[in-house]
């Protein structure tokens, strides 16, 4: 028993390190080979986003911004980190074991967390470019005397709050279409469903839901045409702004491997075959989360950024058709 239990610990540490391995290389292959590309530059090494950028963030001189909590300020990169971490580890089927753990639940739940922490920022961050400003907002037409500040984060804050009301409403909807097909929330009972009747990907509800995931991969992702979140025309970083050093370092890491966690997290749902390092299934994982930056990469390239006007209507219209997916798999 002990020997097993230490078998499946290997194969969950192997398997999450080679996907954090190639996790930092796909935000240089989306950078280098698609966005480059169709802007006909040479564009960065593939290595310099996800490995050299937070190497020498983390040389970086450190900072200090105003905020009412600063430890759990600084702290929620590395929050961000870890629940991307435990997402993948839930999808690794060693973890299914533990039905409650491995089951789409926690991966909802933890995903919630992970955009609860872009809330919280924005708003714990009280600075301007790091400085505090104690005197008041004296602009011609009006003073705003008496009344709390207003600071650039607080925007981010808000736009991430309405991210997670409905932005993010199609990704969570394309992942219940696996469980109205299999009957269950377990990851572990929708897989074995796909080993029987096949991959939910290639029925018409599964080909609906894949492409209702995939722009919620990109709304997650703050990706353009849906980057509400850090749109450089006023916020320039959003929530990341006065972040630097190894928590600015962390950020860049996050991305990389959040975006190989959400492929893995398609490929176990729709695919029906979950990260393992011991079995060539893991191949699948890995072109998997390599087609969605590519595709990201492409959309995002020939697309605007989206105001209200053209993002809410875009995701009403989207989570419809990720209920009419649902609807299909029930009939």
């Amino acid at each position: 028993m002990l020997n097993g239990l230490l078998n499946s610990l290997l194969a969950i540490i192997l398997t999450i390190a080679v996907c954090f391995i190639i996790s930092t290389l796909i935000p240089g292959i989306e950078r280098k080979y698609i966005h480059a590309r169709i802007q006909q530059r040479i564009g960065p090494s593939v290595i310099s986003p996800g490995i050299m950028a937070p190497i020498k963030f983390c040389f970086k001189e450190n900072i200090s911004p105003r905020s009412p909590v600063p430890g759990l300020y600084k702290a929620l990169p590395i929050v961000c980190f870890l629940v991307v971490l435990t997402i993948l580890i839930a999808l690794v089927p060693q973890s299914y074991v533990f039905p409650a753990f491995a089951s789409l639940i926690t991966v909802v739940g933890l995903l919630k967390i992970e955009e609860v922490c872009y809330v919280l920022m924005g708003s714990l961050s009280k600075s301007v470019m790091s400085l505090g400003l104690p005197f008041p907002d004296i602009i011609k037409g009006g003073a705003h005397l008496d009344a709390e500040r207003s600071y650039i984060e607080d925007i981010s804050a808000n736009r991430a709050l309405r991210l997670i009301s409905y932005g993010s409403f199609p990704l969570y909807i394309a992942l219940f279409v696996p469980v109205a097909a299999s009957g269950s929330i377990f990851l572990s009972d929708i897989i074995a469903y796909q080993q029987v009747n096949g991959p939910i990907l290639f029925t018409l509800s599964g080909i609906l839901a894949a492409i209702v995931f995939f722009i919620g991969y990109m709304v997650i992702l703050n990706e353009y045409p849906f980057a509400l979140l850090k749109t450089k025309a006023d916020v320039i970083e959003g929530p990341y702004m006065e972040y630097a050093s190894k928590y600015r370092a962390f950020v860049y890491i996050t991305r990389g491997f959040l975006m190989f966690t959400l492929g893995a997290l398609f490929s176990v749902l729709f695919i029906g075959i979950p990260p393992n390092i011991f079995s060539w299934g893991i191949l699948v994982n890995i072109v998997v989360a390599l087609i969605f930056p590519v595709l990201m990469g492409v959309f995002s390239t020939f697309s605007p950024v989206f105001t209200n006007r053209q993002f809410f209507p875009t995701v009403i219209a989207v989570s419809l058709v990720g209920v009419l997916a649902i609807a299909l798999t029930l009939l």
